[in-house]
């Protein structure tokens, strides 16, 4: 579409903006007494209005029936987690049983790990993106080490070209062919922290199971931003958090994914009493008998209370649908790279977009690299009320969210821009 620079053309574009009215439905901090521009949803996303009923709810129910909560409660907490099944599995484009809210994120790439990493003979190697979000990392070369391995000869990481910021389908392909039957896992980020570059998790995956290896991804980045396919991409598993696009609070519950083929085949797993079958969970029995679900992979009962508020953020998400929020974010994302533009060629300020420029590869985030300006630039932003987001070494970090942003919001954005650019010569 063609852009333009202008006040009345960023309102015109909310005023025929379907999902504008999404934005009264969160909580925006101020700044001088207006809302801030709030471009950090790909870190912690603004909390829902309904966020604070749907608590509330929980604890009048805890105050009124104690224990009895679990069955009597309005929304009774022993099977609290099932409220959230039809919603999730909708957000990533699952089966129902394929997915489950649990735990935390990088405790479900561990537990994950668990079935999905086993390292045998010399198929040993996990393949990842270079830098992925250090959790990751350090998740992997853990895994590896606990089964015997040496980290720094089987966590492979694929490397950009020279003189380039992101990666390339082929090249990843062509890494994944090269370490062949050496390769137990290729484990990557939908969508990397820095760079804010979306993989091509069907190639990846194709490529993965062509060579014997399982496939996985860490999907903090991209749920709620990307539409999501798993179950037809053919993944083997896959986990996220919900407090970056999916608003759910600061260390909310995050969620799982399994793929059909794989549920109620045994695999070793690290049980719990929760993933236990629920029709006889409560006989106390030794043996573990799993869930033939995704469930199967949960220890521990619900947490309720972050739960409540995940509930009601994907309630969001349903009215919205995940594949209107896409087409807008192109749209939203794509005038924020027009606008970067603009103020590159007003400013005399080179301005690299590390993120590619195609909207297929790449969510809500542009990473900013602001040659001779770096943090002192963010600084500037930051006291004149943008919250953006420093990533060392040098990059800012901007994500307008489908959800709660304006087009509005981005063309303010440009102006305060501008203005500091200008006042730093």
């Amino acid at each position: 579409m063609t852009f333009e620079n202008s006040l009345a053309y960023a309102r015109a574009c909310d005023a025929n903006d379907a999902l504008h009215a999404f934005r009264s439905e969160f909580h925006f901090p101020q700044h001088d007494g207006r809302d801030v521009l709030y471009f950090t949803g790909n870190s912690l996303g603004l909390q829902p209005k309904g966020a604070a009923e749907a608590l509330k709810q929980e604890l009048d129910d805890w105050a009124r029936f104690g224990v009895e909560g679990h069955f009597r409660a309005k929304h009774p907490w022993y099977s609290y987690h099932e409220e959230l099944t039809p919603s999730l599995a909708r957000l990533v484009g699952a089966l129902p049983e394929e997915v489950v809210a649990m735990n935390q994120l990088t405790s479900n790439l561990h537990f994950l790990m668990v079935s999905f990493y086993r390292p045998t003979g010399k198929r040993r190697k996990i393949l990842t993106e270079q830098r992925p979000f250090p959790s990751d990392t350090y998740a992997f070369a853990s895994q590896i080490a606990f089964h015997g391995g040496d980290p720094d000869a089987d966590l492979v990481e694929v490397q950009p070209r020279p003189g380039e910021h992101t990666l390339c389908t082929e090249d990843i392909v062509a890494k994944i062919n090269e370490l062949g039957d050496t390769l137990a896992l290729v484990c990557f980020g939908g969508v990397n922290f820095y760079t804010g570059q979306a993989f091509d998790m069907a190639a990846i995956t194709r490529a993965a199971h062509a060579v014997g290896a399982t496939a996985g991804f860490d999907l903090a980045h991209a749920a709620g931003n990307l539409h999501l396919q798993l179950h037809d991409w053919n993944v083997d598993f896959a986990c996220w958090c919900s407090y970056k696009y999916l608003n759910s609070g600061p260390g909310s519950v995050a969620g799982a994914f399994v793929h059909q083929r794989h549920l109620g085949k045994h695999l070793p797993l690290f049980a719990g009493w929760w993933g236990h079958d629920k029709g006889e969970r409560f006989k106390m029995e030794r043996t573990f008998k799993p869930m033939p679900t995704a469930e199967a992979w949960q220890v521990s009962n619900a947490p309720v209370f972050s739960m409540a508020v995940h509930r009601a953020a994907l309630q969001l998400f349903d009215r919205a649908g995940i594949a209107h929020l896409r087409a807008k974010s192109e749209q939203l994302t794509g005038y924020l790279a027009f606008i970067i533009t603009g103020v590159e060629k007003v400013t005399g300020t080179h301005l690299e977009v590390i993120t590619p420029k195609d909207p297929a590869q790449r969510g809500c985030q542009l990473s900013i690299l602001a040659h001779g300006h770096g943090k002192a630039l963010f600084n500037r932003i930051t006291e004149r009320g943008v919250v953006a987001d420093w990533r060392e070494p040098n990059v800012i970090r901007l994500a307008p969210v489908p959800l709660y942003n304006s087009f509005e919001d981005v063309y303010r954005f440009g102006e305060i821009l501008t203005e500091c650019l200008s006042a730093s010569h």
